[in-house]
């Protein structure tokens, strides 16, 4: 299959009016010639911020050079299993600026995370860099027995004099409407309000994290 490099507004449009109608992706995808992957994404788009037009100068400011870009690809390949020295580096950068604070700065601050737990002994679960479309290459491959298997999400957040209740993310994974509705809105702005204007609210990078309705919100 020869896939399509380009797809305009109108493409887009016509996309999710087909998945919309109850078109399978993988069907929609086959009609239009275009990766099944691509069409994936619109839909997650169009479902997250209602809409799946591409914004012009979009997207994060580059924070590496291109020097780093080429030793970040051969440290993975080297370890596929390591922690970026970048994250590593910014979290120290982050303690520096931060070591003067106060009982009474610090009281301001909601930490939160999510995390996933297995049910059974030993999810086994690992996370590898790895290259688009070489999952199935051996280098990315650890071979272990399987077994059947449930997990659990949930999300919490914690202050010096206080703490969420834990919240179940049920059936699925967080997305970044899920967030918003069910942990922005009904647990950190409550926090938000209590503390007022000083108060700090701490997440991680997570997709769902930094899409763009979270961040209007």
């Amino acid at each position: 299959m020869s896939y399509r490099h380009h797809i305009d507004d109108f493409m887009r449009d016509r996309i999710i009016g087909k998945i919309e109608e109850g078109r399978k992706i993988t069907d929609v995808a086959r009609e239009f010639d275009i990766a099944h992957s691509v069409v994936s994404r619109l839909w997650k788009s169009f479902k997250t911020i209602g809409m799946c037009s591409k914004r012009n100068g979009g997207g994060r400011v580059r924070s590496t050079t291109p020097a780093e870009d080429r030793y970040i690809v051969l440290s993975a390949k080297r370890n596929r299993r390591t922690t970026a020295q970048q994250h590593r580096t910014a979290r120290l950068q982050w303690c520096c600026e931060h070591h003067n604070w106060t009982e009474q700065d610090w009281v301001c601050v909601l930490f939160s995370d999510e995390s996933r737990f297995s049910l059974s002994s030993d999810c086994r679960r690992q996370l590898i860099w790895r290259e688009s479309g070489t999952a199935y290459h051996p280098e990315n491959i650890q071979e272990k027995e399987r077994y059947p298997t449930c997990s659990i999400m949930v999300w919490a957040g914690i202050m010096i004099n206080g703490r969420t209740r834990l919240h179940v993310v049920v059936n699925g994974t967080m997305t970044g409407q899920r967030y918003i509705d069910e942990v922005l809105l009904p647990h950190v702005r409550l926090f938000c309000g209590a503390v007022g204007d000083k108060f700090v609210f701490m997440d991680d990078n997570a997709t769902c994290h930094q899409t763009l309705a979270v961040q209007i919100v």
